[in-house]
């Protein structure tokens, strides 16, 4: 019983998370990052190079972004005609801007980035752990098939191929999700890894990171209650993310509220542009991020899926 219990149990998650991964929409930038009629005719009017690069400057001089491309450019996506939020990318499968896009999975077909990322962690960890627990309690009779204690029947077979299966699923799964694991512990993507954001002044590995208990929480939420449950519970848009940077952007002229005076003494300055108010207070919280922080939004995490409000690419 206790085992029927608890296999149904791992069970029901495994399919919930994967059923979230798989059909939840990735999130699109919003229509503020979107180019006017008047830029899009600008641009393309203008020859490539430092004019055209203008345009995209006017365009973007209000939006929190403050990553760049390898030349220093503001990166904008010429099939969606957008400039890029900070950590998105364009999917050539999906065939637009995803927000912290992490990578395209085959397995799940679909994107996995912001508004499924806490989907996809849940759905190695369940399917690790139900792998594991088929192949614990399968291996009594893995090693009664190899000491000729089983029927002679085709059963033994089918328990043979069952113990193999879970025992090869468990290792590869168990590499990926440990590999996740790490990548949130330092507030990376995927493709982060293997190309680092770039500000406006030098390429920054760790320019997301603000400590291990931010960033788990900037991906599962405040509310400790919902971060085994496949409800979407991540903090912020997707579309602006708190950054420490060595050197602050010499173009904006002011700083968000109470920052200014604090990052003085700091060794790290904090991003001129003006963060989302769902953002902000990742940087004004005591490092120490008391319970109180999660309270303080309580009833607002975990209950609306902000991929509903946004606008989806078409």
């Amino acid at each position: 019983v206790v085992c029927l219990v608890a296999y149904h149990i791992f069970f029901m998650l495994f399919v919930w998370s994967y059923w979230k991964t798989i059909f939840t929409l990735p999130m699109n930038p919003s229509k503020e990052f979107h180019l006017s009629y008047s830029d899009k005719e600008s641009l393309e009017r203008e020859p490539r190079g430092e004019s055209q690069q203008e345009v995209l400057r006017r365009a973007a001089k209000d939006l929190p972004i403050y990553t760049r491309t390898m030349s220093g450019a503001i990166r904008y996506c010429d099939r969606c005609h957008l400039v890029k939020p900070d950590r998105c990318h364009h999917c050539s499968v999906c065939d637009k801007c995803i927000l912290k896009m992490d990578h395209h999975c085959p397995w799940v077909n679909n994107c996995v980035g912001f508004s499924n990322y806490k989907f996809f962690l849940l759905f190695l960890a369940y399917s690790l752990l139900y792998c594991l627990f088929i192949a614990a309690t399968d291996l009594q009779y893995f090693i009664k098939f190899w000491t000729n204690g089983l029927p002679d029947t085709q059963a033994k077979f089918h328990i043979m191929f069952l113990f193999f299966a879970a025992a090869m699923f468990s290792v590869s799964l168990s590499s990926l999700f440990g590999y996740h694991c790490w990548l949130v512990s330092k507030n990376k993507s995927t493709l982060e890894v293997f190309r680092a954001p770039i500000f406006r002044h030098r390429t920054d590995k760790n320019g997301f990171s603000l400590g291990f208990s931010k960033n788990l929480r900037q991906v599962f939420g405040d509310e400790k209650k919902y971060w085994l449950l496949p409800v979407f519970s991540s903090l912020g848009d997707g579309c602006s993310f708190p950054t420490c940077l060595v050197n602050q952007d010499p173009e904006q002229a002011s700083t968000p509220g109470g920052l200014n005076s604090a990052s003085k003494s700091e060794n790290h300055l904090f991003p001129a542009k003006p963060l989302r108010d769902s953002q902000s207070h990742l940087l004004t919280d005591a490092p120490s991020w008391p319970e109180t922080a999660a309270k303080a939004d309580k009833g607002k995490v975990g209950m609306s899926n902000p991929a509903l409000t946004m606008e989806n690419e078409t």
